[in-house]
């Protein structure tokens, strides 16, 4: 069944993209009801199990129904392509009560049909907790190679409206997504159908976690499509480093690839697992190139970010290589 928006006169210029944390964290959960739909995530998947018996499972299954469908208040429209987790936690921790029961009942079309843990008068605090714990046993790690991912679709996307028109792009997110005229149209696998003009603007969304394309259960939401992410299906491939002949031989295949990679700031756990490789063989490499002045380091949160300083870019691009 077909959700409709309609872009009327500004809302024509307000399609916005954006990355969510908060998006990816809790579409994820869909791959503990039905992994062998996710067969790309199966090595996130395995690793993952390890740690479900420190997780709060009662609560995360909850959160989403056999139809791998979640209530709306947990994913509403991100704000930006750079949106913080912790950002979209306390925003989720203040959602209004009825709004919580209204979704609720929305998704599982009775009080009585809502799982006992989202039955507490205020299950808020708990349904926090649970996704705060199982982001940092489950997901911090890895995020920065996932919100990579995001980011570069997401402009990749922009390119596309700007060569080829809002038309074209958005037949490019989904066989199911098509724009006639003003009006977008989001062909659902579910029977939800309504259609209403998007009054602001229409958020995109891309996601690692959807074998096909979403929008929210109520027409009351704010307008939203969330769709698979290009390039989804080789996020857990391990990356071959780039190693210039004679770089290499100056500074050895692993240093040479890891410096030439370090054009944009990255992190040791974002390397290694990219690289998929262990953080501890990652960091005595980045540490034997900053100590030798061809990177340079600075704390981002809790993690430290590398990139090439001003001698490594010149040694890179030395005429000997």
């Amino acid at each position: 069944m077909p959700v409709r928006y309609r872009l009327v006169g500004p809302d024509l210029a307000s399609v916005r993209f954006a990355v969510s944390p908060l998006n990816e964290l809790v579409l994820s959960l869909r791959s503990w009801r039905d992994p062998g739909r996710f067969p790309v995530h199966l090595p996130w998947i395995r690793r993952m199990q390890q740690a479900r018996d420190r997780l709060d499972t009662e609560m995360l299954l909850a959160l989403v129904d056999e139809r791998l469908s979640t209530p709306d208040f947990l994913t509403p429209p991100p704000r930006s392509p750079l949106t913080r987790l912790d950002d979209e936690l306390a925003a989720l921790a203040a959602t209004p009560p009825e709004v919580v029961r209204r979704n609720l009942r929305s998704l599982y079309r009775a009080d009585e049909n809502v799982p006992p843990p989202l039955r507490a008068p205020d299950p808020l605090p708990r349904l926090v907790a649970a996704l705060t714990r199982y982001w940092d046993l489950c997901f911090a790690g890895d995020w920065p190679r996932m919100r990579a991912l995001l980011e570069a679709d997401v402009t990749y996307r922009g390119r596309e409206i700007a060569q080829h028109g809002l038309a074209r792009m958005f037949a490019g997110l989904s066989e199911r997504v098509t724009m006639t005229g003003d009006t977008v149209e989001v062909r659902l696998h579910s029977d939800v159908h309504y259609t209403r003009p998007t009054s602001g603007g229409l958020t995109l969304v891309p996601t690692m976690w959807t074998p096909a394309v979403a929008a929210p259960i109520s027409a009351g939401e704010p307008p939203l499509i969330i769709y698979l992410a290009r390039g989804s299906g080789t996020l857990w491939e391990p990356e071959p480093l780039p190693a210039p002949g004679a770089l290499a031989a100056l500074l050895g295949a692993h240093r040479a690839g890891l410096l030439a990679r370090l054009d944009t700031p990255a992190s040791s756990t974002e390397l290694a697992t990219r690289l998929g490789v262990t953080t501890t063989a990652v960091n005595q490499h980045l540490r034997a190139l900053r100590a030798g002045g061809l990177l340079v380091s600075a704390r981002h949160g809790r993690s430290v970010l590398y990139r090439r300083s001003d001698l490594g870019d010149r040694l890179l691009a030395g005429p000997t290589l």
